[in-house]
């Protein structure tokens, strides 16, 4: 299992909204940036990623699910945009901010910390299991 981090600017797409989308979820498009589709490029079904609001709030609000593997962002006509779907899985019961993030030594290689405008990147293992435990979430799936 891999594990990623999606960010929204919560007044474009909120984690309410992700969440009202139930098990089907959605599509996870708009994105425009090379890195953050090949990213997306290499999910699998039934992993794991952090909803993350962005711009308002700068913190970690939920967890979701890959449950779509990549495919067309029927958002343009463009053939080289592509997305996954994503559902939500469980709130974070102690969002975990941003500054939180920032001060954890264990975090200090976080892509977050050192790439802050990309807007799907991938989390390691050990980061997973930190900021799930910051936010009071069993890490397990």
């Amino acid at each position: 299992m891999k594990y990623w981090l999606f960010k929204s600017e919560p007044d474009s797409w909120s984690w309410e909204q992700q969440k009202a989308k139930g098990k089907a979820g959605q599509q996870w498009d708009g994105v425009r940036n090379y890195q953050a589709r090949n990213n997306m490029r290499a999910m699998e079904i039934g992993d794991l990623g952090f909803f993350y609001h962005s711009n308002h709030g700068l913190d970690v609000v939920g967890i979701v699910e890959v449950c779509a593997l990549v495919h067309h962002d029927t958002t343009t006509d463009d053939p080289r945009w592509e997305c996954v779907d994503i559902s939500a899985v469980r709130d974070v019961p102690k969002p975990v901010t941003l500054n939180d993030i920032k001060a954890n030594p264990k975090l200090a290689d976080m892509v977050l910390v050192n790439n802050s405008r990309l807007s799907v990147q991938p989390v390691s293992a050990a980061e997973w299991k930190e900021v799930c435990r910051m936010g009071g979430v069993d890490p397990a799936p």
